[in-house]
């Protein structure tokens, strides 16, 4: 059997998505947050998201997930939840003012991360980047049996 002219790009797309996965995380921890509270604020943000069922979906976990970090998040002053006087099932969740405040501290710090990951690449090896991503998520994702690796 011959070995492959160069590792397989899942590996070599693996270990960097750790990597960098793990100094974002570091980076989100410096400023006080985590990767969870992250995404639930810039979802909140950018979504203007308001009931639990919705945040939950466009964050990409489970209900009783996101209720155990907006438990942590409601503790620690960062967002309120009261019932929608329209339909008393559905919690809508806000961010307070601390929340506010550790928002714009997270934001500071995943632009610089952002920065840090495109140090040394020109516009055009970041449309690369964006299109050779995009086509192998496209692989994987598709239901037409394209590849899986």
């Amino acid at each position: 059997m011959d070995s492959p002219p160069s590792p397989p790009i899942g590996l070599a797309l693996s270990r960097a998505a750790k990597i960098v996965g793990r100094a974002f995380d570091e980076c989100l921890s410096a400023a006080g947050g985590s990767l969870p509270t992250w995404l639930i604020m810039i979802s909140l943000k950018t979504h203007r998201l308001g009931n639990q069922r919705e945040l939950a979906a466009a964050v990409g976990i489970e209900g009783a997930t996101l209720t155990h970090h907006l438990n942590a998040m409601e503790t620690k002053g960062l967002v309120t939840r009261r019932r929608d006087p329209a339909n008393r099932r559905i919690h809508v969740v806000e961010l307070t003012d601390e929340g506010e405040r550790l928002f714009h501290r997270l934001r500071a710090a995943a632009q610089a991360h952002d920065e840090r990951l495109r140090t040394g690449l020109t516009p055009a090896d970041l449309t690369t980047l964006t299109h050779v991503l995009t086509q192998m998520t496209h692989n994987v994702a598709a239901d037409d049996g394209g590849p899986d690796a």
